[in-house]
């Protein structure tokens, strides 16, 4: 356990109040990154296992609105249940003692696709590639129930990880759904951001998987051609745009556009939705069809490559005592006194501060041991709990994107049957009208040929039509085979996102009464960590003008005043999107 000294390292507020607080007994918060319409976000470090997370801490007015605090926490939480790579973790969400919500998620450093874009058109394959990662990562939220609902390039992050550059992280997964209540905007607003709303979102109706698809859309023609198909100042020109205009042919801005890509841009952005990509999975399938066409890139050797700019990293850990350095501490304050006072007569409020440091160095060593049990048992519990998540999310995903399947070719089977109907009823209509005239045939007296001629062509239209009846029965038969399939399909996926609510509320109810615990611990180690700098802040006053400890004391203060990290650049802020 690792507990930061007030006195020793003082914060660096600045002008945010917050910096230095710590939320939940278990997050320092460390620096402001970002602010926005559902709050602020900042850098913070848990105090216990030194990770560094990004921290979101809602509007302070949502305090009192008991609705909205649900659904930002139902909503954090079954974005967290995805579980994918492409979509940022969320480690914790809850109330602070004083009934903020807060959400911690991941840190991340990269850079935000707005300001990639903001250089210039995507060569055709590194868009197609970052979009295809946005797919998979749709195509699992929507498989769970999650729609995003409001996509756009400034929640989109691209990162570095393992080697592999634009490695896609998806931020801000469902909370624009709290934004949408009524409380907060004038009646008949219209929620979102407007250049990449869907035309049934810009008509004030709930946001569904296909407007995410229709985000992706927007999304790929401005990687493609650097422009937003719909621009405008005024937002309600904007809306009315998303409405009802077609968007200008990418290829008139870009030539060398593939054709496959374009088709892929138009359909994602049909003001239909019934007329877009059924789902993530059919444009995954898609995507990866045009990058095995498209023409091979060279894929840069880091080892051989001209060194570039540096990559900004997680700031390391701000330099703290631990509780081991606090006896140390507490003995060089003991050799301090024993300096200035060789003969045992030190003030009492000096020797009681000195007592004090030794009591809370104790107790703090114990807690700490205490703290690091429960911590174990809590990353134990994670693992099995995101390695569930995972395992589940991976068989929804394999059942859906069989589903996906098996659904377009049960439509494809189904408009043969309609098509095989109308032509069957046209077939039954003219041999109705040969049998008629076969049967005036045999009552008039017609030439041998004439007759045979009548009749053969009567028989033709028999022929015709049973052979379009048998066709029909054949799709049919086949259509019911797969919408029983795809019923079926359903039936799994459906007993699996059960499953996976069932384990995921009682683990989180584990987990939430195993993070209580250790935030009652880790209140009080940080009130410890308060009166360990108080009484070390009436040994230093005390000492400050004696001579004969001055080396002490000069080496402890160096140690004690070492600089924190100091702040990350904009493109670090990673997670930051408030």
């Amino acid at each position: 356990m690792t507990i930061k000294q007030s006195a020793a390292h003082p914060a660096a507020k600045g002008s945010d109040p917050f910096i230095g607080r710590v939320v939940a007994g278990r997050y320092r918060l460390e620096n402001r990154l970002g602010e926005g319409g559902m709050g602020v976000v900042y850098r913070a470090r848990h105090v216990l296992i030194d990770r560094v997370v990004a921290l979101k801490l809602i509007r302070p007015d949502l305090k009192t609105e008991t609705h909205l605090r649900a659904w930002m926490l139902r909503e954090a939480r079954a974005a967290n249940r995805v579980d994918h790579a492409h979509i940022i973790d969320i480690h914790d969400i809850g109330e602070t003692d004083e009934g903020e919500l807060y959400l911690v998620m991941e840190y991340l450093v990269g850079q935000p696709l707005s300001s990639e874009i903001a250089k210039g058109q995507f060569p055709i394959h590194r868009a197609v590639d970052v979009l295809e990662q946005m797919a998979a990562a749709l195509g699992r939220a929507h498989d769970l129930g999650v729609v995003h609902r409001d996509l756009k390039s400034d929640n989109i992050l691209l990162t570095n990880r393992v080697g592999r550059k634009d490695f896609v992280k998806i931020l801000d997964f469902g909370l624009a759904h709290l934004a949408r209540d009524p409380r907060l905007a004038p009646k008949g607003a219209v929620f979102g951001t407007p250049e990449y709303m869907s035309p049934e979102q810009a008509r004030g109706d709930e946001a569904s998987p296909s407007s995410d698809l229709y985000a992706l859309g927007v999304l790929l023609y401005e990687m493609c051609t650097g422009k937003l198909p719909f621009h405008s100042h005024d937002r309600e020109q904007l809306l009315e745009m998303q409405r009802t205009a077609p968007p200008p042919n990418p290829r008139n801005l870009r030539a060398d556009l593939h054709p496959e890509a374009e088709k892929i841009i138009l359909r994602l952005l049909q003001k239909d939705a019934a007329r877009r990509y059924k789902d993530a999975h059919h444009l995954s399938e898609d995507l990866k069809a045009l990058q095995r066409i498209l023409p091979p890139t060279v894929v840069p050797n880091p080892s051989l490559d001209e060194p570039g700019p540096a990559q900004p990293q997680p700031p390391p850990p701000a330099p703290s005592p631990s509780v081991a350095e606090w006896a140390m501490r507490a003995a060089q304050f003991g050799r301090m006194v024993a300096r200035a006072y060789p003969g045992g007569d030190s003030p009492a409020d000096v020797l009681a501060a000195l007592e004090e440091t030794w009591r809370l160095a104790n107790r703090a060593s114990r807690l700490e041991g205490e703290v690091a049990s429960h911590m174990r048992k809590l990353e134990a519990l994670e693992r099995r709990g995101r390695a569930l998540r995972a395992e589940i999310g991976r068989k929804v995903e394999e059942l859906a994107h069989e589903e996906s399947r098996v659904l377009r070719e049960a439509s494809a089977e189904n408009e043969a049957v309609a098509l095989l109907r109308e032509r069957l009823v046209v077939g039954e209509r003219n041999h109705a009208q040969a049998k008629a005239q076969a049967d005036a045939a045999e009552r008039q007296s017609l030439t041998p040929s004439a007759a045979r001629a009548i009749f053969e062509r009567t028989g033709q239209m028999q022929a015709l039509v049973d052979t379009r009846r048998e066709s029909l029965a054949e799709h049919e038969l086949r259509a019911a085979k797969k919408d029983a399939q795809a019923r079926d399909l359903r039936r799994q996926i459906e007993e699996l996102r059960a499953q996976l609510t069932r384990y995921a509320d009682a683990m989180e109810e584990d987990l939430a009464q195993g993070k209580e615990r250790v935030a009652q611990r880790t209140r009080e180690g940080v009130t410890y960590e308060r009166s360990f700098s108080e009484a070390s802040d009436v040994i230093v006053r005390h000492l400050r003008g004696r001579a004969e400890c001055r080396d002490l004391l000069e080496e402890f203060l160096r140690d004690a005043n070492r600089p924190v990290a100091p702040p990350q650049p904009a493109n670090a802020q990673g997670a930051a999107t408030a």
